[in-house]
């Protein structure tokens, strides 16, 4: 196994735990802005716009290249070619939105947030690109080093963690 890819809505957790695991950590974004792979930004919205092809084939070379563990870290990394694993992070809306406040989003951005957060739209589209290779970890009442824990059992195949478990559609109706 050469490739780990944790990805989620923003503000789940995942530079925290993706931080504290033992392997060659790569922040997708940072690689994105450093390598040119940065075409636009989204003003309605404010996002950079990423050229998610010319980035997926920059990680599979760096995964061919590498014999140690690399670990990917972003929002859309689920979107690139190359895991061995998929690991998303969720968290129910009502704490997801404390975070984002906490981190100066605009209104229109939390919402979108917390709609793709209850609506499962990283789970969702990393299962279409990966199958049985993604697992869902609720995060919403685990520590950090209880999500670091079931992260490296999931890396370690002895634990999976299924998608389609964790439902926040509830929040939607609420």
């Amino acid at each position: 196994m050469t490739a780990i890819f944790i990805t989620g809505t923003p503000c789940t957790g995942k530079t925290t735990i993706a931080s504290k695991l033992n392997g060659r950590l790569i922040k997708i974004n940072d690689l994105a802005r450093s390598h040119g792979f940065i075409i636009g930004v989204d003003e309605d919205k404010g996002y950079e716009i990423i050229d998610i092809e010319k980035l997926s084939l920059y990680v599979g070379e760096l995964i061919n290249e590498s014999e140690e563990l690399l670990i990917f870290e972003g929002h859309v990394t689920h979107l690139l070619d190359g895991a061995d694993r998929v690991i998303v992070l969720r968290v129910r809306p009502e704490i997801l939105e404390k975070r984002l406040e906490a981190r100066g989003y605009s209104e229109s951005k939390i919402r979108e947030n917390l709609e793709a957060e209850a609506l499962g739209v990283c789970s969702a589209e990393a299962y279409d690109r990966y199958g049985e290779e993604v697992h869902e970890i609720d995060a919403s009442d685990l520590t950090v080093d209880e999500i670091v824990g079931q992260v490296e059992k999931i890396i370690a195949g002895q634990v999976t963690c299924p998608v389609g478990e964790i439902d926040f559609m509830d929040w939607l109706i609420s």
